[in-house]
């Protein structure tokens, strides 16, 4: 009987790693070439003489209008120079974040398969964290500053933001952008409709950063992960009691939609949970309709957040 079982677990490992051989050769095998411009490099190390070519070459960087002795003074301003010196420390190799995009955009094409490869190119910008990347239809720029470490000197932000200016960061960063052409976002400003917006995000990193853990794809600590599991029913039966799904109440994304050192619920429980837990919950529940409804990702990504809600049958876990 042992050798009997011993047998059985054995074959179904086999035919498990089969299939997941099966799964990451189909991906494997998409073809996807990405170089990386250091626009950084380029800017920062270039004579003022090639101001011109660099101009040209880069024009999107160059608004018009913009004298030539603003972007010389910037290139040779110590702060500057000093900023360019950290990243150079930190990102003198960048072939491991060039090989994860290729393999991001390996998923992209494989879910989306008429996307662009776009154009990658690093910069080293204004430490604008609502804007580390920034993916348009032929680029994705990539803010280097915003990824030297949360423990970095240059970084005076609250504790809750300056987390996420990892390198591991920046794929789920690269997501979030590319995200908001793929989800349709609807005008009701209704809690639901917003935690399912950022549910939908969410749901977008599992399928395109399957690597990653839940808590690299919302930016939380595994500490923050495990208080909304532990959470998960307590939040959702005050979402119910308090009426606020269907509620269009201006303060809700702030309370528990955007990035916050904590939620608001008004309670003594505040300062133990993390900011967007609604999010969190979106997340859960686009999660369950994709586990009980077997419907195309593009029309996932394009449903109604009511109706999307009442067919994922929803519960929470715990």
């Amino acid at each position: 009987m042992k050798v009997y079982l011993f047998s059985v677990v054995f074959c179904c490992f086999l035919v498990s790693c089969e299939k997941k051989t099966a799964v990451e050769k189909a991906f494997e095998e998409i073809p996807v070439t990405i170089k990386v411009e250091r626009f950084d490099k380029v800017f920062f190390e270039s004579k003022p003489e090639d101001l011109q070519k660099m101009k040209r070459q880069f024009s999107y960087f160059f608004p018009a209008g913009v004298p030539d002795s603003v972007w010389l003074n910037k290139s040779q301003h110590p702060l500057w120079r000093e900023l360019y010196g950290e990243v150079q420390k930190k990102y003198s190799d960048f072939e491991p974040v060039r090989a994860e995009l290729v393999t991001l955009f390996k998923h992209i094409k494989h879910y989306f398969p008429k996307t662009r490869t776009p154009r990658a190119i690093t910069v080293i910008a204004e430490m604008d964290y609502n804007n580390k990347v920034i993916y348009a239809d032929s680029l994705v720029i990539i803010a280097l500053e915003m990824y030297l470490g949360k423990e970095h000197k240059f970084y005076e932000f609250p504790k809750y933001i300056k987390q996420n200016f990892e390198q591991r960061q920046m794929m789920p960063d690269v997501v979030s952008s590319f995200s908001v052409r793929k989800i349709t976002f609807e005008r009701d400003k209704t809690l639901l409709n917003q935690m399912v917006y950022a549910g939908k995000q969410l749901y977008l990193k599992d399928l395109l950063l399957p690597e990653y853990t839940e808590a690299e794809k919302i930016g939380f600590t595994p500490k923050e992960v495990s208080w909304c599991q532990d959470n998960e029913t307590y939040i959702w039966r005050y979402f119910l009691e308090n009426e606020l799904l269907y509620s269009d109440e201006s303060k809700l994304s702030s309370r528990f939609i955007d990035p916050a050192p904590f939620s608001k619920f008004y309670l003594e429980i505040d300062n133990e949970s993390p900011g967007q837990v609604g999010a969190w919950i979106g997340w859960q529940i686009v999660r369950s309709f994709a586990e009980n409804n077997k419907v195309p990702l593009a029309q996932l990504l394009q449903m109604n957040a009511k109706e999307l809600f009442e067919k994922s049958k929803y519960k929470p876990k715990k």
